[in-house]
């Protein structure tokens, strides 16, 4: 189905429509990471490139899109509410030539909500004016022809499936919230008995080169304590995580506790879905509830995404053989 943008005078909203023979999960990386982004939020004659994208409530996205002649008009966004794979809300507006958000131009308030259909999945964006002359400004300013010809740049995006499984991503949802991402090819059935038998997962979550996993004992039932231990292949100081399996949905869900071994504290709410794709692909994704936001920036700054993509590029050779 092509792009469909309408204006609504009365009520100030431009609304853009897109439906797509994709699961929902798929046409969501396209929004969220910033280099599918690029590839369709300028038209085709005025390419973008997303110089930042804290994709969380409050955090702020920057990007600049480039003319045929070398001209240059830059952008911001800022998030206000975001629910992973269902909503959107932030607020778009104008950059000045130093880069910050200029406040002689008009912003536009958008709502994008992101729905499964019988055939895939659609997308509703519903841009708000502040004012009849703000929104008469930016329509002539070619803003429905614009936003048509970027966003019908959004269907080869989503066929390019190697885009959305290229690497680990990280979404802080909020202070206390990570939501980190992988699609990997595989069976959801083979990547479920990877995480939960433990000659699997003992060949594939090692992090970073040079460290192996000696201690693996899987919880499998409600009520289990799981503990992973990993030591580096040189010797010296090891290190280790515990934790109770609180609900089990095999092969689609886990929700376990985790904390570091040896240390007193709270632990984190980890919640692991998988979710089947086309193709023999599955999406994995990894929900942790961190008690502090403290918690949360100590353990999201030690690079941790980085050795789970490590680990999540041995997984897949692992499910291919």
């Amino acid at each position: 189905m092509p792009i469909t943008v309408t204006s609504d005078p009365e009520q100030l909203t431009l609304t853009a429509t897109g439906e797509f023979s994709v699961p929902v999960a798929r046409l969501w990386a396209a929004w969220a990471d910033p280099r599918q982004l690029e590839r369709f939020w300028g038209p085709p004659e005025w390419p973008a490139t997303f110089t930042a994208h804290d994709m969380r409530p409050g955090g702020e996205a920057r990007y600049a899109m480039t003319g045929p002649s070398g001209e240059r008009s830059a952008g911001w966004w800022r998030f206000e509410v975001i629910e992973p794979q269902a909503y959107l809300e932030l607020t778009d507006g104008f950059c000045g030539p130093d880069g910050q958000p200029d406040p002689s131009m008009p912003s536009i308030h958008m709502q994008v909500r992101f729905e499964a259909t019988a055939a895939g999945s659609r997308f509703v964006a519903i841009s708000t004016y502040a004012s009849v002359d703000a929104m008469e400004q930016l329509l002539a300013m070619g803003m429905i022809e614009g936003l048509t010809t970027a966003l019908g740049q959004l269907e080869g995006v989503l066929a390019d499936l190697r885009a959305w499984s290229a690497g680990t991503t990280l979404q802080r949802v909020s202070p206390t919230q990570a939501v980190i991402q992988r699609v990997v090819r595989g069976t959801i059935d083979t990547v479920w008995r990877a995480f939960h038998e433990a000659p699997l997962v003992q060949r594939w979550l090692l992090g970073p080169p040079g460290w192996t996993m000696p201690v693996c004992e899987v919880a499998t039932a409600v009520g289990q304590t799981y503990r992973y231990g990993w030591e580096p292949e040189g010797g010296g100081p090891g290190f280790g995580f515990t934790g109770e399996l609180l609900e089990v949905e095999a092969p689609r869900r886990a929700v376990t506790t985790e904390r570091m071994v040896g240390t007193p504290g709270p632990s984190t709410h980890n919640t692991l879905t998988l979710r089947p794709l086309p193709g023999g692909h599955t999406e994995i994704t990894l929900t942790i509830d961190y008690p502090s936001a403290e918690l949360a920036d100590q353990i999201l700054a030690t690079g941790m995404v980085d050795g789970m993509e490590s680990s999540y590029q041995r997984l897949e050779e692992v499910l291919a053989a």
